[in-house]
């Protein structure tokens, strides 16, 4: 016989245990409701009657709890027991990058560096523009690509509103005193390149209040809402004070060229990338709010290409997955052939496998990113990866696409997550699976089927934080990569031969002196 009491007590346990499900896995209540209504839209509870079941004032139905236990991987019998046992997860990435002692630190002075740092750029070549996107990067990295004040005042503009539509943009663009003017101008060839690329000229802003598109944007309402949206951002942020570059697709036209005899910095290259960054951002945070954007994401299981369904650039939502996701532990590359790097966020410090600055002349050609390079499908593929880097093992998974850019130019769009932080917060032991799926690949050449108990583990996973392309990712032959192919960990290395390492002269005669 069930008594009011034990009725009351099984209730307490149930809500305490659902809480501490959805909070461990960085859930909020209106995350939890869509993933329950997501698998039964019936049975689905709503925020407020998960609000009752967590403080115990009512009992899930036997049909609720199932859906908790499909979304969590639990055995239903798990909800019934009145244990507690299972211990929090520390579900905060760790640091992106592992930073350099700056020792001694009067060199690393202010004024030192004021004069050092554009010596260095001059003499390596690396311009003004392309060193602050290495700065804004870092900045991205520590702060894991979430920005509340910018994503604060695009909510203030755009109320929220998800999806949004090219005329409800126009129509906050009017709003806020904006002028808008078309021009027709075709892509034309950047031959500034050791491979030239195709460059548009997409929007420019002209101070105080005038915008001009490009009408070859209207063929694309996605492209035509980011740019709008985009100049939105600098109205609403700098007052629209004309402080900035065009919009540019493909080329090199936005990157400054250094002249014979010209300054390789400027105070502008620095000032222009960061409001490039910030107006991007905010752009993205004004077509795809936070909270209607995640559960969007949830309702197509992070596929890459879910924003074709609400005219957003493929672009857009893969940049914006970082920052609205409850998983924290994510990286994108935006790669053009033969693998240059024009976009980059590594919020879990994934190595770089190639260098925009000087180019790598041997970057693992088993990335996902570059493998698509060479590919003709234009369907969104999965893969799962082993990389070493040394004696350091890391587990991946990523989802990549060819695509277009607005001038015409190919290139790969690439998102992924590591998923050794996933493994340990479900109580696997992360570096046994990823040893197990290494094995199977050095058995089967460098690639091979993922093992069973493994595949389970990914599958879970998958399940857990709702991106199915883990699940699709497990289902193919996992990968072993690295970031450099002359230090391939491979057993069979990838190039044929393994190359035979060497210590530097000046090493072997100081150890044969000590030797001697």
């Amino acid at each position: 016989m069930i008594t009011k009491q034990s009725l009351k007590r099984r209730a307490h346990f149930l809500g305490t245990k659902i809480r501490s499900l959805r909070k461990r896995n960085n859930l909020t209540l209106e995350d939890l409701s869509v993933r329950c209504v997501q698998i039964d839209p019936e049975a689905g509870p709503s925020v407020s009657y998960l609000s009752m079941i967590e403080n115990g004032k009512r009992v899930p139905s036997e049909r609720l709890i199932q859906i908790f236990a499909e979304i969590f991987q639990k055995d239903v019998r798990w909800f019934f027991d009145e244990s507690l046992d299972d211990t929090a997860i520390d579900t905060a990435p760790a640091a992106p990058m592992s930073g350099m002692p700056l020792e001694p630190g009067f060199l690393f002075s202010e004024s030192l560096l004021q004069i050092a740092i554009p010596e260095l750029l001059s003499q390596t070549g690396t311009t003004g523009r392309q060193f602050a996107h290495l700065l804004i990067r870092a900045h991205q990295e520590s702060s894991q690509n979430r920005f509340p004040d910018i994503e604060r005042a695009a909510e203030s503009v755009g109320n929220k509103q998800f999806p949004i539509s090219v005329e409800q943009v126009f129509d906050i663009a009017q709003r806020i005193g904006l002028e808008i003017q078309w021009f027709d101008k075709a892509p034309f060839m950047d031959l500034g390149d050791d491979l030239p690329l195709k460059a548009l000229v997409r929007s420019f802003y002209d101070a105080p209040n005038r915008v001009y598109l490009n009408r070859a944007l209207e063929k694309t309402p996605a492209r035509l809402k980011f740019d709008l949206a985009n100049h939105i951002a600098h109205k609403v942020l700098h007052d629209g004070d004309g402080a900035r570059a065009p919009q540019v697709s493909g080329g090199k036209t936005s990157v400054r060229r250094i002249d014979a005899g010209s300054r390789s910095m400027d105070a502008k290259d620095i000032l222009y990338a960061w409001r490039d960054f910030e107006c991007s951002y905010f752009a993205a945070a004004l077509l795809a709010p936070k909270t209607p954007f995640r559960q969007f994401l949830a309702r197509n299981a992070y596929a890459i290409d879910s924003g074709d369904k609400v005219d957003l650039t493929t672009t857009l939502v893969m940049r914006r997955m970082p920052s609205v996701s409850p998983y924290p532990h994510w990286h994108y590359f935006d790669a053009y052939p033969p693998g240059n790097l024009r976009a980059v966020y590594r919020g879990n410090g994934i190595p770089l496998p190639w260098g925009n600055m000087t180019m790598i002349s041997d970057p693992c050609q088993h990335w996902a990113v570059f493998r698509m390079l060479n590919t003709r499908s234009n369907k969104p593929s999965s893969q799962i990866s082993v990389l070493r880097v040394g004696d350091d093992k890391r587990l991946y998974c990523c989802q990549s696409i060819r695509s277009r850019d607005a001038a015409g130019n190919r290139h790969v769009l690439c998102t992924g997550v590591d998923l050794a932080p996933a493994l340990q917060s479900q109580g696997f032991e992360a570096q046994e699976t990823i040893n197990m799926i290494e094995s199977s690949c050095n058995a089967n050449g460098g690639s091979g089927p993922i093992p069973a108990e493994a595949r389970r583990q990914l599958d879970s996973i998958g399940r857990i934080l709702n991106i199915g392309w883990i699940i699709d990712g497990a289902e193919k032959d996992a990968t072993i990569i690295c970031p450099r192919s002359s230090s391939c960990p491979r057993d069979k290395h990838c190039l044929g031969k393994q190359p035979r390492a060497t210590k530097p002269q000046i090493d072997q005669i100081r150890e044969s002196v000590l030797a001697g």
